[in-house]
């Protein structure tokens, strides 16, 4: 036992962090299953005598769910694709176009993404009202694309820093332009990095919770996040349908990952391997 601790110290040390990840899921995955009865006579440990659906049936018809799931799915899924997208472009400006100033650029695009949202939410509040995007998904997805965008613009420019110059002249040469040379060469070479960054970005807008609040106000362009936390602050849920409450929150973001999940492994195994 201490040689297998000694000799795979990095993997025993990931199983642990996996075992912490699981088991809350498991917890909560149990006792969405309960009804309220059970889980006081039991407790929230012990396993369900059987499918109590009460409580997923209740908390999707108390919100929703259907209207909350697709304007997450569209706001979350719009915002990945559209960051990505301007991620690089800018991202080929910066690390192959080679502008002027390209460490104070990239220092700016770091700054941004380091700030925190609680700084944002006014300004973008008053900006939105100004030009009536206010209490829509599109504004936003227009916030979360900026924001996101600025962390892809910083990781793919180091990527595309690096891209090899001799393929890029040779296909100048060949006749290509710029955006021929962008779009048939660089991103088909660059589409496990950004492969990642789309995962990354629909996981990251589908958690968040702040500028959803403050920007949907309408219950019908609410999200799944911002329907879960107005509810429970709003009214008084029993301990299973809280539990059901949060599984059907976190379970389509988890089909996305797992779905996704050869991709992300790739786009990390190929980042290693450079």
């Amino acid at each position: 036992m201490t040689s297998a601790l000694r000799r795979y110290p990095v993997l025993i040390a990931l199983c642990i962090a996996a075992l912490f990840m699981i088991v809350p899921f498991l917890i909560v995955t149990l006792n969405a299953f309960k009804s309220p009865a059970e889980y006081s006579q039991n407790g929230p440990l012990s396993l369900p005598d059987g499918l109590y659906l009460d409580g997923l049936k209740d908390f999707w018809e108390r919100v929703d769910y259907t209207q909350k799931l697709v304007n997450s799915l569209l706001i979350s899924g719009g915002v990945a694709v559209f960051a990505v997208i301007l991620s690089i472009l800018n991202a080929y400006a910066i690390g192959i176009g080679r502008i002027k100033g390209r460490t104070w650029v990239l220092a700016f695009f770091v700054l941004a993404n380091m700030l925190p949202q609680e700084a944002l939410v006014y300004p973008i509040y008053y900006l939105s009202k100004e030009a009536g995007l206010y209490d829509t998904r599109l504004s936003v997805i227009i916030v979360f694309t900026v924001i996101q965008a600025a962390f892809g613009t910083y990781l793919l420019s180091s990527v595309l820093g690096q891209f090899p110059r001799e393929i890029i002249e040779a296909a100048r040469i060949d006749g290509a332009n710029k955006w021929q040379i962008l779009w048939r060469i660089v991103v088909p070479v660059s589409r496990p990095t950004i492969g990642v960054l789309l995962v990354f970005f629909f996981i990251w807008t589908w958690n968040e919770f702040l500028l959803p609040l403050v920007m949907l106000i309408s219950n019908d362009n609410q999200t799944v996040s911002v329907a879960l936390g107005v509810l429970q602050g709003q009214r008084l849920m029993d301990a299973t349908m809280t539990n059901a409450a949060a599984l059907l929150g976190v379970l389509p973001a988890l089909v996305f990952f797992l779905v996704f999940q050869r991709t992300l492994t790739r786009g990390i195994a190929v980042g290693a391997v450079k």
